[in-house]
């Protein structure tokens, strides 16, 4: 079955397309320059007011255990925004607001979305069991399908992991390599998006095709001879917005660490000004974690231009292992979640064992 029948019409919501113009630009890809190298600066009880490129607070590139691959992280400076979308707003949904005034402190994140380059190495980490159910020990078990959808591997930003895979590929990692990953909140994420933005997109609307891969420009052929279908990219194939983040509206939505409630904007979930919001995943009755529901911010290479803006939420559902035939279903695939990846932070502030626990446990 083709990408496009599966996340251009059948998982994503049919809203208008604005279509917005703009070639794919030259832009320097994964492997680009990092001001350093294999390690990553140490970390430190930081003040809020710290600046990117000041002291340890650099870009850097991670080396993924023992690899050829790495993640470039880029400095990302603390600060106080409104979240959410104002009421006027076009294509916006009720539980974007009322909006919020936030304060993050400073982080590292991701420069592109994870790829299946680095994804893969945790998925081959012999040192690590397998297992059906996380235990935050265990890596996946193998894949029950090609899960690229033959969008291609190499480059491409992986896919198809659920919410609790992506957890636990953060917890991996920091085993891995001494320092504390995991997803964004959705405060760090929205806030990094804008990037100092306060318009729907962190870019003009006519200009979002130069920085963005959405539904109204994503098709590529995917085999010969068959026509073009809606697809993926390669990361970083866009220009980058003012923090230098690449691929933050569009290409894949991107997996954030929060649970979904509809009114999180409400006062139930906190008074403003609010500092370093999260809203922790549940668990069920039996102390697992709870499969649904999740946020995924950013858009996706088949959702229409709408569902790309800065504020736009998307919650998890079912259908989004709709083709699952294993019974129970993966906890750590989302067969139909072809839209969906993730990138990872890591903030500078040291976090204490019981913050650090709130992200990591499975």
């Amino acid at each position: 079955m083709s990408a496009q029948s599966i996340a251009g019409v059948r998982l994503l919501p049919l809203l208008l397309l604005v279509a917005c113009g703009g070639d794919e630009s030259k832009s320097s890809g994964p492997g680009g320059s990092a001001k350093a190298g294999g390690n990553a600066p140490a970390g430190a009880n930081a003040p809020a007011a710290a600046k990117p490129g000041e002291g340890d607070f650099v870009a850097y590139s991670q080396k993924v255990a023992v690899s050829d691959v790495s993640i470039e992280m880029v400095p990302v400076a603390g600060g106080t925004f409104l979240m959410g979308s104002p009421a006027e707003e076009a294509g916006r949904a009720d539980h974007e607001g009322p909006q919020v005034e936030v304060t993050v402190e400073p982080f590292w994140m991701g420069k592109y979305e994870i790829r299946w380059d680095e994804y893969d190495v945790w998925n081959t980490d012999e040192e690590r069991p397998q297992s059906k159910k996380p235990d935050g020990m265990a890596r996946p078990t193998p894949a029950y399908m090609e899960m690229t959808f033959n969008m291609g591997r190499q480059g491409y930003p992986a896919i198809c992991m659920s919410h609790v895979a992506a957890r636990q590929y953060c917890k991996w990692l920091s085993e891995k390599t001494g320092e504390f990953y995991r997803l964004a909140t959705e405060a760090e994420w929205e806030y990094a998006c804008r990037a100092g933005s306060a318009t729907p997109y962190s870019v003009a609307a006519e200009k979002l095709g130069d920085v963005a891969w959405f539904a109204g420009n994503s098709s590529r052929v995917l085999e010969d001879g068959a026509p073009p279908e809606k697809a993926y990219r390669m990361v970083g194939k866009k220009q980058a917005n003012a923090f230098g983040l690449f691929d933050m509206h569009g290409n894949v939505a991107e997996w954030v660490a929060d649970y979904y409630h509809a009114d999180v904007f409400t006062e139930a979930h906190g008074k403003a000004k609010r500092s370093n919001p999260y809203q922790q995943p549940l668990r069920d009755k039996r102390d697992r974690p709870k499969r649904w529901t999740h946020v995924a911010r950013g858009g996706s290479w088949g959702q229409p231009v709408e569902d790309l803006r800065s504020a736009a939420r998307l919650s998890s559902e079912p259908m989004w292992n709709d083709r699952d035939p294993q019974i129970p279903k993966s906890w750590w695939y989302l067969t139909d979640a072809q839209h969906v990846g993730f990138r990872i932070v890591r903030p500078l502030r040291a976090p204490t064992a019981e913050e650090r626990a709130r992200f990591e446990n499975p």
